[in-house]
């Protein structure tokens, strides 16, 4: 292991964070990850890759199906946009923690529930770390990671397979000795030869001692359901915190406003900076004679400029009426209701650097 490598994998205990320059350094110049010696045949290559995807879908399609009940809390860390959403939603089997394509999309503790014969999962999907701006808003995305880590029995630590960035690396300094780790190698189908990514899981077993691989893919069922037998035992024999159908604790109100954001996201793609946030005025349950459940909700898109505004609301309110309707169809979706939904904008310069407005808006 040359410097740079001692380097990096220095920066994995939390009592001695590297200066970020340290980090640079070691990012910048990582250990050569050399081919593995014994490893000379297509088939040799196969069974190195085998070892490290462990056991295969069908030997762990009955996870939990036998033996006594387990419960335990798993975190799904990692730098912003590198699918951490994808994967919990995956995981539970429907969408409670909101995706887009762009970075940071996440900012709350997401905790997502799955019960599969006897063990109940609950996995806690996190904000990306942040490393670019220390806002008043990044501060609370990240005091929410650290809060997420810090007491888990399992911590899936996910990057895109074949990558280690500097951000990666930051993320990887913030764990706790004592706690398993899985490296969770994302994006396995963006790796178009196999021989590629053999090298880099040598590479990063260096780098911090991952209790194990798991290349896969989020969008993959088979990975999911492997997945499933590989956690399942490191979770400690306890009694479900959660009723069996249970998917998240979070509430439907939260869940509103975080389906407003991704649809406002979604349709004004890398124009608005993503300081924007969603607030909820109104969410209210109201009888009906002819549905079975009604939900009136109001919401306010928050924005920090009146250029922001204008490019949210659209040419004659046309975006923002998208926005609405795309929120309710999906709403109607998750909460099997009709759903009724009333959008605002208003400008608040400067909120995101605002510790008492970042609170007031829900973030830690």
């Amino acid at each position: 292991m040359n410097d740079a490598t001692k380097n990096v994998a220095a920066s994995a205990q939390p009592a001695s964070l590297q200066a970020e320059k340290d980090l640079e350094s070691a990012t910048a110049a990582p250990a050569p990850a050399a081919q593995p010696a014994a490893v000379q045949t297509a088939a040799e290559l196969d069974a190195v890759l085998a070892q490290a995807l462990g056991p295969s879908a069908a030997d762990s399609a009955d996870a939990g199906a036998t033996g006594p009940q387990r419960c335990g809390v798993i975190a799904i860390v990692g730098k912003p946009n590198v699918g951490k959403s994808t994967l919990l939603n995956a995981l539970v089997g429907q969408k409670i923690s909101i995706t887009s394509r762009k970075a940071q999309t996440t900012r709350h503790r997401i905790t997502g529930i799955r019960t599969l014969g006897q063990t109940q999962f609950v996995f806690v999907d996190t904000p990306g770390f942040q490393t670019r701006h220390a806002t008043a808003l990044n501060k609370s995305l990240n005091k929410t990671v650290m809060g997420a880590i810090g007491d888990v029995d399992l911590i899936l630590f996910v990057v895109e397979a074949g990558s280690f960035t500097l951000a990666d690396a930051k993320v990887l300094s913030l764990f706790k000795p004592g706690i398993p780790t899985l490296l969770i190698a994302n994006k396995l189908d963006n790796i178009h030869r196999r021989a590629e990514i053999a090298p880099w899981l040598k590479g990063m077993q260096e780098r911090h001692p991952f209790a194990e691989f798991v290349p896969m893919s989020a969008k993959n069922k088979g990975d999911i359901q492997r997945l499933y037998g590989i956690c399942e035992k490191y979770l400690p024999e306890a009694p479900w915190w959660y009723e069996a159908d249970e998917l998240t604790d979070r509430s439907e109100k939260f869940l509103a406003s975080e389906t407003v954001r991704e649809k406002l996201f979604r349709f004004t793609g890398d124009e608005l900076p993503y300081t924007s946030t969603v607030v909820i005025d109104k969410f209210e349950e109201e009888k009906s004679k002819v549905h079975k459940r009604m939900i009136r909700v109001a919401a306010t898109i928050i924005v920090e400029r009146d250029s922001h505004k204008a490019m949210v609301i659209g040419d004659k309110g046309e975006r923002l009426k998208r926005i609405g309707t795309e929120t309710r169809q999906e709403l109607e979706k998750l909460m099997d209701a009709k759903v009724f939904v009333e959008l605002w904008v208003k400008v608040r310069s400067g909120w995101a650097d605002d510790e008492a407005r970042v609170r007031s808006f829900g973030y830690e």
